[in-house]
């Protein structure tokens, strides 16, 4: 039998909350009965069919503060309509990953009517999330109590709740005994064990689930050149014509570990269903705006913001600004050269022991200050992103990388690369590489995770007392819940932690041949930024929606592209080596042209790698044909029908 969404009930009082709304302190009575009403409705009247209700009673909001805070949930069968409504991909019982159905909910593995363990919890805040961004305008020309708040048909009324200001955040609920057995799991108890990357998923969902993933793998693919790396820093320091073995076999890894790493995701996201779902059409981004007309493509009216204009934007604003942060970039490096030539000086005039550790302290100030820098840009790209007004989501975040990865690149590398082919000095080199590299990871961890963490845990802190100290009868533990919650840093995304490990492999992988000990320090990092980075999600930030995802994105070509630069840079370092300058006495010209020989079969050589390395495994290629067979078949017999 057939069951429509008409036949469920949204009206039940006691339900387990997984998503909190928070309103604005002085939000309008009429406009959130409004909200409540269009959030119970059935789905054929323009509702989203889930169930509602306050976290205070009438009696406790007023004793206590914290009014406006709304718990939202759903029934099961909702869950399960909502699962087959947003494309989840399920496990069938006989071993095959296909789209889920309520009407085909018996075939696919695990399911029990009585079990409520079928769809995990961050599938079921995913779902929620999923219909209350596609409650949309119907009649209505404006939000209830609020003129100045503008609609039109189709348009996402929690978006325009959210940047009218009207409602202040929506954010899904921990579950406080899931977490803490993760916890016990992951980073509680620090031992070199592999991740728990599948309850990772069923926690965070699937982007946060393959960052770990990558995390991880990365760092047990840095252990071999760490391996190799420390005797010929210990014994073999100046040979530069002995590097050209390990910068060699560096060139051959970093393009080999990508190339496997994309197998490894494709295993992980088939098995989660990610790698099957189907790409849904992209709505407007929450912070386009434009004048009211018909899209062309879809035939609904929504923003149009003419394309001319936002060119203009980029080409006009944008890159003079990302080109004057780049020259401003330059300008601090050649002031740190400044300083490296002062602290040299004062060193050879003075000879004494405190001199010698002046050295370091240039290095260590630029390093300072390019984190700095970093993040001051970080904040200016995002705003003139923002400014820029594109369309959708996916558009914004390339151009927001672009930017970002145009200046870090350029920030971080480019006084090394300064040092190597202008200065040339070798020496320096190591020093500077070393003191960036080692700074670098330790301010990321203080600023990322440690800081945050004692801030968070102050807050906690009083929190408790303040909940302890009520004398009203309230589920005080759901009530402190969402109180400590509400006030946690919003987690914004996988970007940062993958730069900083783009920045990584960048260090580690540039400039191998004249500082093999990178790798040494990117693995001891990366350890102890498995665990920092845990406890960042599970105790620091807000926990964030699940976010389905079938790789690690634009994130891929990035680090490819890193690999690439780093065969030109090897091979250009160990060609001004004193060791093979001997070799060509006379002609310069003949060494140049070796160099650019070697480095065009090098590149070569990884390219032919990346062919020869299939993306994904030979069983995920047979069962995605298979797939794909049986939906061409499926869809022959109903245009035979």
């Amino acid at each position: 039998m057939k069951v429509t969404l008409s036949a469920l009930d949204t009206s039940e009082s006691s339900f387990t909350p997984l998503v909190v709304i928070e309103f604005a302190q002085d939000v309008k009575e009429e406009t959130k009965e409004w909200l409540k009403n269009r959030i119970i409705a059935p789905k054929k009247h323009g509702g989203a069919q889930l169930l509602f209700r306050p976290l205070l009673n009438k009696y406790e909001q007023e004793t206590l503060e914290n009014k406006n805070l709304y718990l939202v949930g759903a029934s099961k069968i909702r869950m399960l309509l909502g699962a087959e409504a947003v494309g989840l991909v399920k496990e069938c019982n006989d071993n095959t990953m296909r789209a889920f159905t309520y009407r085909t909910r018996q075939n696919f593995k695990g399911f029990d009517d009585n079990n409520d363990d079928f769809l995990t919890m961050a599938e079921c805040q995913f779902i929620i999330k999923h219909e209350l961004e596609n409650l949309r305008a119907k009649d209505e020309k404006m939000i209830p109590g609020y003129p100045q708040a503008k609609l039109y048909p189709g348009k996402s009324l929690l978006r325009r709740l959210l940047t009218s200001g009207i409602v202040i955040q929506v954010f899904p609920l921990h579950d406080n005994e899931a977490l803490k057995k993760l916890e016990d799991t992951w980073y509680t108890r620090f031992a070199l064990k592999y991740q728990p990357i599948d309850s990772i998923r069923g926690y965070f969902g699937e982007t946060i689930a393959l960052y770990f993933g990558f995390l991880e793998y990365f760092t047990f693919a840095l252990i071999p050149m760490a391996v190799i790396g420390l005797p010929y820093y210990l014994f073999v320091w100046e040979d530069y014509d002995k590097y050209v073995i390990f910068a060699s076999f560096n060139l051959i890894w970093s393009t080999v570990i990508l190339e496997v790493w994309k197998r490894g995701c494709a295993n992980m996201t088939y098995r989660w269903g990610t790698l099957l779902m189907k790409r849904k059409f992209e709505e407007p981004r929450p912070g386009f705006h434009g004048v009211l007309g018909i899209n062309s493509i879809t035939g609904k009216e929504e923003p149009l913001y003419p394309s001319y204009k936002r060119q203009m934007r980029i080409y006009l604003v944008s890159l003079p600004f990302v080109c004057l942060c780049l020259y401003f970039s330059l300008y601090v490096m050649m002031i740190y050269f400044d300083l490296e030539v002062w602290a040299l000086g004062l060193h050879e005039n003075s000879g004494s022991e405190w001199t010698s550790v002046l050295l370091y302290v240039p290095s260590i100030i630029y390093a300072i200050v390019i984190e700095i820098m970093n993040r001051l840009y970080r904040y200016a790209a995002e705003f003139l992103t923002s400014w820029e007004n594109h369309r959708l989501e996916s558009a914004y975040q390339n151009h927001l990388i672009l930017k970002v990865l145009v200046f870090n690149f350029l920030n971080c590398f480019a006084s090394l690369f300064y040092i190597a082919f202008v200065l040339k000095d070798m020496k320096l080199l190591r020093q500077s590489l070393a003191t960036l590299l080692i700074t670098s990871q330790i301010l990321n961890q203080i600023v990322e995770s440690l800081l945050p963490y004692w801030l968070q845990r102050k807050h906690g802190v009083r929190v408790k007392r303040k909940v302890q100290a009520l004398k009203v009868d309230i589920d005080a533990t759901l009530y402190e819940q969402v109180i400590l919650e509400k006030e946690m840093g919003t987690y914004l995304g996988t970007f940062d932690d993958y730069l900083e490990l783009f920045l990584q492999f960048g260090y580690v992988s540039l400039f191998s041949c004249v500082y093999p000990l990178a790798a040494a320090f990117a693995v001891l990092n990366n350890f102890t930024e498995v665990n920092s980075d845990a406890l960042k999600m599970c105790r620091v930030f807000k926990r964030p929606f699940s976010e389905p995802s079938a790789s690690i994105g634009v994130w891929q070509l990035a680090f490819e592209t890193m690999s690439v630069i780093s065969v030109v840079t090897n091979c250009a370092l160990i060609g001004m080596s004193p060791q093979v300058n001997a070799i060509f006495p006379e002609s310069k010209a003949d060494l140049i042209l070796i160099v650019v020989v070697v480095e065009h079969a090098l590149l070569a050589l990884k390219f032919i790698l990346a062919f020869a390395i299939p993306d994904k495994p030979r069983h995920i290629q047979m069962k995605l044909a298979r797939l794909e067979f049986e939906s061409l078949e499926a869809l022959k017999q109903q245009v035979s029908l």
